[in-house]
């Protein structure tokens, strides 16, 4: 696919007949209420077969398309803009598809096999109506093999409006998680309606795992989680309430999101993480837990000196790393997850755990915040397709911030108020992708499911291929 971002005078005619596209197909992916309505700076996903690669040092064109198995001469044409003798690091190459001419007597199966695919491959890329009937001299894209990883995502909906979240894109989805039960001060769960998630997330093969946290949107929950982690007897009574739920709800495996634990509990965290591995595994379940965005062993605050990077990656099955709320609702405005940033934590993460236990968090909404900022003003948050609505509406540029890889934009209301919204694009999407591929990382977790982002979607399945656990 192409990242195709609109300039000034351009109109959705022109970009489809620029990539030879039907336009109609930029609409339905994108999904733009009016083709007609763009703004500068707007990127839009173009379906058409190939990939991008991102120059780095020491690239030359030849070892590029050795890389992809196209010709030399493919790349150059696809990409007219650039100097082929002067690839500069960072400049993004659009690599046209792989394809092949259909030769008389060939069938799929010996096709799929010269190419190192499957059958079903081919036919799912070219929309192949009967595999048994190609013809000679039809060309046919081979899709190139994608990695592999497992995608989670949690979800505050209610249980009806998580059940239609799940059936839109649970096929992209290797787990899905409702938020939460809360953990009690003596050990009880404060159920949440989720029979109907569950369901649909079965139904989609996407494995239910159940959430667990310490706290509301109200309370910090510090005192909670002092109280129930330094008991023995109410950690032990907490997961046997929660073998319960998962043995009569279908639940495969637990989340475990305490947060603004006190530094003085840490120890006892990692104590009740081994007690939960010690109880779920023996069942065949497994255990993974959310963790605060920290770049350092050492890094102070509440919400960070209790999670033992290194205890939870060497305890758990896997850790979903919060790589966001930088541009948090009661802060100034900023980007929300910034690249920069969310790299940091990435990389200490991979100092203390291996990358095949490490989901990175994708946050999938936007934040509108009133300018200039008020100390404890909070910001407006909604789907990133409703920042784009914004800057059509208002009439706004989007910006494209390098150093977070995140877009923004300013606009003035009608009450003549300054407004600056921060959200999601396809960019930045692909921003997070590539570094999921460059550290080979277990997958990405999204929070949270109920804001539309369809070009991330489309992202997704283009990026990589999906496991489903069995």
């Amino acid at each position: 696919m192409i990242i195709h971002v609109v300039s000034r005078g351009e109109t959705l005619w022109q970009i489809a007949s620029r990539y030879r596209v039907n336009m109609n197909e930029i609409v339905q992916i994108n999904a733009l209420p009016n083709p007609n309505q763009l703004v500068v700076g707007q990127s839009l996903v173009v379906p058409k077969p190939g990939t991008t690669h991102q120059i780095k040092y020491g690239d030359t064109l030849w070892s590029i398309a050795q890389k992809y198995g196209v010709a030399i001469s493919a790349i150059t044409q696809a990409n007219p803009m650039t100097n082929p003798n002067l690839l500069y690091p960072g400049t993004t190459l659009f690599i046209p598809a792989l394809t092949h001419m259909v030769k008389s007597g060939e069938a799929l199966s010996k096709i799929a096999l010269q190419y190192g695919t499957t059958v079903q491959a081919i036919v799912s890329e070219n929309q192949l109506v009967n595999p048994n009937q190609i013809n000679t001299g039809m060309q046919l894209v081979i899709p190139r093999a994608k990695p592999a990883i497992e995608v989670n995502a949690y979800t505050y909906q209610t249980d009806e409006d998580g059940a239609k979240s799940i059936n839109d894109i649970g096929h992209l989805l290797t787990y899905f998680s409702p938020f939460a039960y809360k953990v009690m001060e003596d050990g009880t769960l404060s159920p949440i309606k989720d029979t109907l998630m569950i369901g649909a997330a079965l139904a989609k093969n996407a494995v239910p795992m159940m959430s667990i946290t310490n706290f509301t949107s109200t309370q910090a929950g510090s005192n909670v989680a002092h109280l129930i982690l330094s008991s023995p007897e109410i950690r032990e009574k907490i997961l046997t309430n929660v073998l319960q739920v998962m043995d009569t709800k279908g639940y495969k495996g637990l989340n475990t999101d305490f947060e603004n634990v006190l530094p003085a509990d840490r120890e006892f965290y990692n104590q009740f993480l081994q007690l939960a591995v010690d109880r779920l595994h023996p069942k065949g379940y497994f255990v993974s837990t959310a963790l605060a965005p920290k770049v350092s062993a050492t890094q102070g605050g509440l919400l960070y000196e209790a999670h033992d990077y290194e205890a939870h990656g060497r305890i758990a099955d896997f850790v979903v790393l919060m790589t966001y709320e930088w541009g948090y609702r009661l802060g100034p405005p900023q980007a929300i997850s910034p690249i920069n940033q969310m790299r940091k934590v990435v990389e200490y993460a991979l100092s203390v755990m291996p990358p095949e236990k490490i989901f990175l968090g994708f946050q999938i909404y936007a934040r509108d915040w009133l300018t200039p900022h008020v100390q404890g003003q909070e910001a407006e948050t909604f789907s990133p397709q409703e920042a784009v609505r914004r800057a059509v509406k208002y009439g706004a540029s989007i910006q494209y911030d390098t150093t977070t890889q995140s877009p923004f934009f300013r606009y003035t209301d009608e009450q003549g108020r300054g407004h600056e919204v921060w959200f999601e694009d396809a960019r930045s999407a692909q921003a997070k992708f590539d570094m999921v591929k460059q550290y080979n990382l277990r997958g990405v977790s999204y929070w949270a499911l109920g804001y539309p982002y369809p070009q991330n979607w489309a992202l997704l399945d283009d990026n990589f291929t999906i496991k489903k656990r069995k």
